[in-house]
């Protein structure tokens, strides 16, 4: 079949992450994890298939964490070598191309987040408890994988901790079992996700259901008791944002949503696949953090369902997150999204032009200006598509594409069929070029 043995290219903005040989379709996690000594104990099963035959494959693990014990389709490893975030296995015998890769990896040490450009990823403990938070490179710091932003696998986490605690992960809870002073929490991914969407929350928290209409997602608050009237003031408006996205991007693309709010502050709320983390910070009672609620909740469609290829292509994540906010502003009765596009734009017109949105560079493509101005590209689009048109667009991006991986080239392309004229001067300027363009009329 073509396609079969299709090879993901090592990214160039993390030439160091991902792998070769092989691609991942499941990862079952069983982890231990004690919250006083912020200790990790865990035991990985990877099941793939080989795309090529070759001597030895890689997983990127930190050198945190220590491994014990590897095996490759129930057989002990000939060998393995754990050195700079690599874990290097050679299996007893070569498995041909198109064949089944079980690896089986026990390990276990003291997590801690993976230092890199964008600052440190990955685990992280808490004052009380731990998240994770691997944007973009720190899966690693908790199990090994192929830590690849379209290495995309169904995935069954158990977490098992102290008994006080909430843990929370990824997916639908299968089961919950308390054993003396550990309670076992096991939670089921059915849904394809990437590497750094793979999440754990441990904390003093209690869970409540977010009072919503009957027809819409499930949405669930795992907050600390303390917080919860902050919590239902500031997210009040949450279902109204759901609802609206439903309208606007297309069917939301997971079985429920579930916002965290930690006892800590946090400097940045944080996205995972059907979870998003915030700080204790962002729960003021003010409703001061409502811009970054709507920016979450539109990740689940742009960054989680839609995942891109390669990090070059962040606009297409943070772009429509972004410009998410400015449709919900206008919805709830605040400035409209043209009157928030024309302000950015006048904004970034005073900063450095020195990026380009499409392809912004490692060191930039958690700049602001490519938040802003892929919100700014997706503005002009919609100006120069039309309302009707645009959300059609977006709709059958999301609905086309669902739970896939995407690049700016499958964008642009679709958005091409909605259009009577040709948009290669549109993605040229707002996309390729470093001067900030001027947007078109307002088509009010």
């Amino acid at each position: 079949m073509p396609g079969k043995f299709y090879e993901v290219p090592i990214d160039e903005y993390l030439p160091q992450n991902g792998n070769r040989g092989y691609r991942v379709s499941r990862y079952e996690l069983d982890l231990v994890y004690k919250v006083a000594s912020n200790r990790l104990a865990g035991r990985a099963e990877i099941t793939a298939v080989t795309t090529v035959v070759q001597p030895r494959f890689s997983l990127d693990l930190s050198q945190a964490l220590a491994v014990s014990k590897v095996f490759v389709n129930g057989t002990k490893a000939a060998k393995y070598a754990h050195q700079r975030g690599k874990l290097v296995i050679t299996p007893q015998q070569r498995i041909p191309a198109g064949g089944v890769l079980s690896l089986v990896v026990q390990y276990g040490g003291v997590p801690r987040p993976v230092r890199g450009p964008w600052g440190a990823v990955g685990w992280e403990e808490l004052t009380e408890g731990a998240l994770v938070a691997s944007q973009p490179n720190g899966a690693a710091s908790w199990f090994p994988c192929d830590d690849h932003p379209s290495s995309k696998a169904s995935y069954r986490i158990s977490i098992t901790t102290d008994s006080p605690y909430y843990a929370l992960a990824n997916g639908t809870l299968l089961r919950k079992q308390i054993k003396a002073s550990q309670t076992t929490w096991v939670y089921e991914q059915a849904e394809p996700m990437a590497t750094y969407l793979a999440t754990i929350q441990i904390g003093p928290y209690q869970k409540h259901r977010i009072v919503s209409p009957p027809s819409s997602v499930p949405m669930h608050a795992v907050a600390p008791p303390r917080l919860r009237g902050n919590f239902e003031h500031d997210f009040a408006r949450q279902p109204q944002m759901m609802e609206l996205f439903a309208e606007k991007f297309g069917p939301y693309p997971f079985e429920a949503y579930t916002v965290v709010v930690t006892d800590d502050d946090l400097e940045i709320p944080i996205e995972a696949q059907g979870i998003s983390i915030f700080g204790a910070n962002h729960c003021d009672g003010r409703r001061g953090a409502e811009r970054l609620v709507a920016h979450e909740l539109a990740h689940q469609w742009f960054g989680n369902s839609l995942t891109i290829r390669q990090w070059r292509d962040i606009w297409l994540h943070e772009g429509f997150a972004c410009y998410a906010e400015w449709i919900w502003s206008e919805a709830a009765g605040g400035p409209t999204a043209d009157q928030l596009a024309r302000a950015a734009r006048h904004n970034l017109s005073r900063q450095p032009q020195d990026i380009a949105v499409g392809d912004p560079g490692p060191q930039h493509m958690f700049d602001d200006r490519v938040y802003k101005r892929g919100a700014l590209t997706l503005h002009a689009l919609r100006l120069e598509l039309g309302d009707q048109a645009f959300f059609d667009l977006v709709r059958e991006w999301t609905i086309r594409y669902r739970h896939g991986s995407v690049s700016t080239e499958e964008f642009t392309d679709l958005a091409g069929h909605y259009s009577r004229i040709p948009l290669r001067p549109l993605w040229d300027s707002w996309l390729a070029g470093k001067p900030l363009p001027q947007l078109p009329p307002s088509a009010a």
